[in-house]
């Protein structure tokens, strides 16, 4: 059984608690937050023990596992103190994305993980479902064939004004992850956006990307559009056939080049994905699962190398919307 604690108990932090409570290798056995009524409220609903800061909780309870759920400017910039503070407790970490806001920061959150031997997991909830990994089983077997073009799209309404690049930072890890899941590392962006009426931030933006492996991609985001189906697309072809994947976990089709015959995989209506936050509960039993299999912290399935990876390609895309030019992603 892997003790783990949660800091951080924002709505998303209480999500996570909640989950590793119906997780079988896991007891959750404290909370935390320097919002004293926000770790109160959560440790009673939940019957754990609240904590006020990060450093005690981990020493007194010297948890496996601690889930990272701050959040701070572009819904990053609080992960990186309690994410070090829980590796040099010795702790395996699930943060959430972006797993920092900037690269530098991010860059020492992999080093210390790598340096310490421990487990480093980035929340990239949307490559964590049945319809996602059938769409990988399908590439693996082939049936692309040699990859040529990706078109990725997501879109939800968020009205909040913070940062000019708050819509990029914050939403956005969770496409480029999945783009990145399904077509390799990205070497080059070039980035437009646009501000919807009354907007102050760069609220909605289309990415052109070139990957590695010498695939071509297209992003488009909004924070600007009404949520409703389908809210995320993923179009992957190649040489043999393309699959369209609608909201990641709803339903997937592939389209063999040729054949007029296609295949699909519908998310079922008993026993399927009850609704998003099952998202949720995919990624951290499969984190739980890895650290309690004693997995490589190489070989970790959305790992902090995979967040940072992420990161990097949206710091190019804001260059590029600085500077116009196709930047490329270092």
């Amino acid at each position: 059984m892997l003790r783990v604690c949660v800091i951080g108990m924002g709505p998303i932090g209480n999500r996570h608690a909640r989950l590793y409570k119906q997780i079988g290798q896991a007891e959750l056995v404290g909370v935390c937050d320097i919002v004293k009524e926000k770790a109160d409220a959560a440790a009673a609903k939940l019957g754990v023990r609240a904590f006020y800061d990060a450093p005690t909780m981990l020493t007194v309870l010297k948890p496996d596992i601690v889930s990272v759920t701050t959040a701070g400017v572009e819904n990053g910039s609080d992960h990186y103190l309690p994410t070090i503070q829980a590796l040099d407790a010795g702790c395996h970490v699930l943060c959430e994305k972006p797993m920092c806001n900037e690269i530098a920061p991010a860059e020492a959150m992999v080093a210390k993980a790598k340096a310490k031997g421990l487990c480093l997991g980035v929340d990239m909830n949307h490559r964590f479902t049945p319809a996602a990994r059938m769409a990988k089983r399908w590439q693996d077997e082939g049936r692309l064939g040699h990859l040529l073009f990706i078109n990725m799209s997501m879109w939800i309404m968020n009205p909040n004004e913070t940062s000019p690049w708050f819509h990029i930072k914050s939403l956005h890890p969770h496409t480029v992850d999945v783009m990145r899941y399904f077509c390799g590392d990205i070497e080059a962006v070039h980035c437009f956006a646009t501000k919807a009426p009354g907007r102050k931030i760069w609220s909605t933006a289309t990415f052109n990307m070139r990957f590695k492996n010498g695939v071509v991609g297209t992003l488009t985001g909004s924070y600007d559009i009404q949520r409703g189906h389908p809210m995320e697309r993923c179009e992957v072809a190649g040489t043999r056939g393309r699959f369209v994947l609608e909201d990641m976990w709803r339903e997937v089709t592939l389209y063999p080049a040729g054949n007029l015959e296609k295949s699909s995989y519908s998310n079922p209506v008993f026993d399927g994905m009850r609704d998003f936050e099952d998202t949720f509960l995919n990624r951290i039993t499969r984190f739980v699962e890895q650290v309690a299999a004693g997995t490589s912290p190489d070989q970790i399935d959305g790992s902090g190398v995979d967040g940072l990876a992420a990161q990097k390609v949206l710091a190019a895309a804001v260059e590029s919307v600085e500077t116009g030019n196709v930047v490329p992603v270092r």
